[in-house]
């Protein structure tokens, strides 16, 4: 059966423990964990002994966990989502790494699946080239830090970023050297959302280098992160296809607007799943 998880990002007005405790009693197998000031804070004192309770936490909760990396005022707090790694200033672009690289060995220390991580959404002036050498060098400072600490990375394309379908990371990984330890982190809403393909057809396609899920509903051509049977995703097919693949991590909802409401729609969308899945 699919192991299914949620995004702490649904739960931003909780406490994380609260959260957490939730999600177990739930019955959901792990947990998409946002690092963010309200959560888990990359920046603050005393970081070392909140990983430390956190993984005791999780532990006798029975979660498993995937790092996540899209808080949205975390580095900026003016503008959403920056800086970036294709940010035009070396400062804000080294701003994004420093992130990752603090993500990648919170991860190491909790055991995560994967630390998961988008472009950023390039300026007007910058060429599709530009930002993908700026990207690639981002990558590849955090991808060896990641290859020294034993985590794997799970790249997300983004619909409005510089990477934003399949295709796009295609050419990315191929840029980078198909190094291992690099796989993709499919959002099936935004396959739905931009991909020229059956959202099943997406999962066979990165099946390879498939190392972390997110799961939500959405319509054609619209980026917004619907509750399940609001959107146009026939769920069954895209689960079936995701354990004919072999992937065996977690799947976590993403539903990042719907902390106002986080513990019904955490409960339906398991219910939800489970159904589908079965």
């Amino acid at each position: 059966m699919t192991r299914f998880g949620y995004g702490t990002n649904g739960f931003a007005d909780h406490r994380l423990e609260d959260a957490l405790a939730i999600l177990a009693d739930l019955g959901y197998d792990g947990v998409a964990l946002t690092l963010d000031h309200q959560h888990l804070d990359p920046y603050a004192d005393g970081l070392a002994a909140r990983v430390s309770a956190l993984t005791r936490l999780l532990d006798r909760l029975g979660l498993d966990v995937v790092i996540e990396t899209g808080a949205r005022y975390l580095l900026d707090p003016w503008h959403k989502h920056q800086p970036t790694l294709v940010s035009a200033e070396p400062e804000g672009r080294a701003a994004r790494v420093d992130l990752l690289t603090r993500a990648v060995r919170i991860a190491a220390d909790l055991g995560a699946q994967a630390v998961s991580f988008w472009s950023g959404a390039a300026s007007g002036d910058c060429d599709s080239a530009t930002a993908l050498d700026r990207l690639a060098a981002g990558c590849e400072t955090v991808l060896a830090v990641a290859q020294d600490a034993g985590v794997v990375l799970g790249f997300e394309p983004e619909p409005g970023m510089a990477v934003d379908t399949l295709d796009r990371f295609a050419e990315l990984r191929e840029v980078l050297g198909r190094p291992d330890g690099f796989g993709v982190t499919l959002d099936i809403g935004h396959c739905r959302c931009l991909e020229p393909v059956q959202v099943a057809d997406c999962v066979g396609w990165v099946a390879d280098f498939l190392v972390n899920v997110q799961i939500d509903d959405m319509r054609r051509g619209v980026h917004e992160h619907l509750e399940f049977g609001q959107g146009e995703i026939d769920f069954p097919p895209v689960l079936r296809a995701l354990s004919e693949a072999g992937y065996t991590g977690l799947v976590s909802v993403e539903l990042p607007r719907h902390s106002h409401a986080a513990v019904r729609v955490a409960a339906e969308s398991l219910t939800f799943l489970r159904k589908a899945d079965g």
